[in-house]
């Protein structure tokens, strides 16, 4: 390029990256309105025709702009041309999005007006490329036409009719079996298995039902019992955060009192070696308990059953105790109930006056925020007024900044094709490298080499180590030794069938111990059911505690002022 057109091609350049925002805008409208089917790789084409038509129609002019629009595709710069001279289009959404980026005076006065001027013109111009267009779709070229010659070909001989075949016979089919629509028997005998099976189902469920509760009758003798938990264990809707002490006291009461009562049975039970020995190593231990007991008795020490049953008492007292503590302290938290509804209630009609305040603190800060807002828009307009002037001297500023960047773009030029000759002399540098390795390479390829190699198994490697050994020395080692391991699992086998049978016998030997010590402990505790029901006695129910009493009466009081306070509300 001469320097005159390389000037236009950088100056053009440069005005669209500067204004780039502003073409993308009215490029993308048209790729979704008029453009959808134009292709994306186009989309620089038209960023420069609208920067030129926008920014460069002054300098241009007509003749010259008409000149570059004619030299590229017709139906593409017509389209174009088209929608974005739309006088439509140029005061209404283009001047806003444009507005958005520059001031809407300088956009109107320096972008928007020009374009309206040149509006009528240039729609002349898009009128000729609609014109030429037209003429290129109605005009087709006229070519003579070929007249075709009949061909001089051989008539054929006339062929002879041949016989026809005989039509065969086919073959009469046997009827369908009547078994194909009748349903086999198999399916019959499942549905009659299937209701038998569902009415032995439901009479399973419905004796089920009736003996469902037979396991949880409860003997006379437990009544007392019973009535002195369940008169503790009155659990109402408060209570439920105190549950799991509750549980925990009823729990203890329930294990102490019948966990004594239960009747061993001498039921067989299948049992593996871990249960069997653990069983019996717990009466092995029991049974020597016993012997001490015995011993020390012989030896003139005292019954301890008496201490064991002031034990027992003090340690009834002190359940009841703490039921009794139990108790309060849910009384406690149900009156902490009542006092936090009293305190909510007190912060919901503090939170009210607070949001009246609130509400008058709103209005006055929304007063002075309009007031700031008109000093705001005040300030701008001036704001508005100064960069409009300033505009004014834009264009010795932009003649400026065209030269200093012509001189960058030069300098940028001499330094890469400096850079450019020096990578090129590297790779030259590489490449004749790599061609001289690849010889040397190939050198060294085209060297006879030794291929086959004979080996002695008799003989060592010639490492010069202590443990080296020929082939066969290290196959009849291997030999050896897999004989010594194969002679050292069968014994391990022996030993392993050993030990398995004396576990075996000794498992018996505890099944027997268990099998006796199950059966006297079986006698013995129906010895100490028949003396418990000749001993039973008739309880009393524990009487209440003060606390307990003043504490349900704090109760009925709070609850009585949430209720005035609720009907105040």
């Amino acid at each position: 390029l001469n320097v005159t057109e390389e000037k236009f091609v950088l100056d053009t350049l440069a005005g669209c990256i500067e204004y780039r925002p502003l073409l993308d805008v009215v490029v993308n409208a048209f790729f979704v309105q008029d453009g959808r089917y134009c292709l994306i790789s186009e989309r620089n084409l038209y960023i420069v025709i609208c920067y030129l038509a926008t920014f460069q129609l002054e300098e241009l002019g007509l003749q010259r702009f008409s000149r570059i629009v004619k030299s590229l595709d017709t139906a593409k710069m017509q389209k174009f041309l088209r929608f974005f001279f739309n006088a439509l289009y140029l005061n209404t959404w283009i001047k806003d999005e444009w507005s958005q980026f520059y001031d809407s005076l300088y956009v109107k006065e320096n972008w928007i007006d020009p374009l309206l001027r040149w509006q009528p013109k240039v729609q002349q111009l898009i009128e000729q490329l609609t014109d030429k267009l037209s003429n290129r779709t109605t005009t087709v070229k006229t070519s003579t036409v070929t007249q075709p010659k009949e061909f001089n070909l051989t008539v054929p001989k006339p062929r002879a009719i041949p016989i026809p075949l005989p039509i065969p016979v086919l073959e009469k089919r046997p009827p369908v079996p009547p078994t194909t629509y009748k349903p086999p028997k198999e399916k019959k005998q499942l549905e009659e298995i299937k209701t038998k099976n569902r009415q032995k189902a439901q009479d399973l469920l419905l004796k089920a039902n009736v003996n469902q509760f037979r396991c949880a009758t409860m003997k006379p003798e437990k009544g007392e019992v019973c009535y002195k938990i369940l008169y503790y264990i009155k659990i109402p809707q408060e209570v439920v955060p105190f549950l799991p002490q509750y549980l925990e006291i009823v729990w203890e009461l329930v294990l102490r009192q019948y966990f004594e009562e239960l009747q061993i049975d001498n039921i067989p039970i299948k049992l593996n070696a871990a249960a069997i020995l653990r069983e019996g190593a717990l009466y092995q231990r029991k049974m020597e308990q016993e012997l001490k007991r015995i011993e020390n008795l012989l030896r003139g020490a005292g019954d301890p059953s008496e201490f064991l049953e002031w034990q027992k008492q003090m340690r009834g007292k002190d359940l009841e105790e703490q039921l009794a503590e139990i108790e309060c302290r849910r009384l406690q938290g149900k009156l902490s109930h009542e006092e936090a509804v009293l305190a909510h209630q007190n912060v919901i009609q503090e939170n009210k006056k607070k949001a009246d305040l609130m509400r008058e603190e709103k209005a006055e800060l929304m007063h002075q925020y309009a007031e700031k807002r008109l000093q705001e828009q005040k300030e701008m307009r001036e704001l508005v007024e100064q960069v409009v002037e300033g505009h004014k001297n834009a264009q010795q500023a932009k003649i400026k900044l065209q030269k200093y960047k012509q001189r960058i773009v030069q300098e940028v030029c001499e330094e890469n094709r400096e850079l450019l000759r020096q990578a090129l002399e590297e790779e030259e540098e590489k490449l004749r490298k790599r061609y001289e390795l690849i010889q040397q390479i190939r050198a060294i390829e085209s060297l006879p080499s030794i291929r086959h190699k004979f080996v002695d198994l008799t003989e060592t490697g010639g490492h010069g180590l202590i443990c080296e050994m020929s082939i066969v020395e290290l196959r009849e080692r291997l030999a050896l030794l897999r004989e010594a391991q194969k002679a050292a699992e069968e014994e391990k086998r022996d030993q392993i069938i050993h030990e398995k049978q004396a576990k075996e016998q000794l498992l018996l030997d505890k099944l027997d111990q268990i099998s006796l010590f199950r059966a006297e402990l079986g006698r013995a505790a129906a010895l100490k059911q028949e003396e418990k029901k000749r001993k039973s006695q008739s309880g009393e129910r524990p009487m209440k505690d003060e606390r307990i009493l003043n504490l349900q009466k704090k109760i009925v009081e709070k609850t009585m002022e949430r209720k005035k306070q609720t009907e105040l509300l």
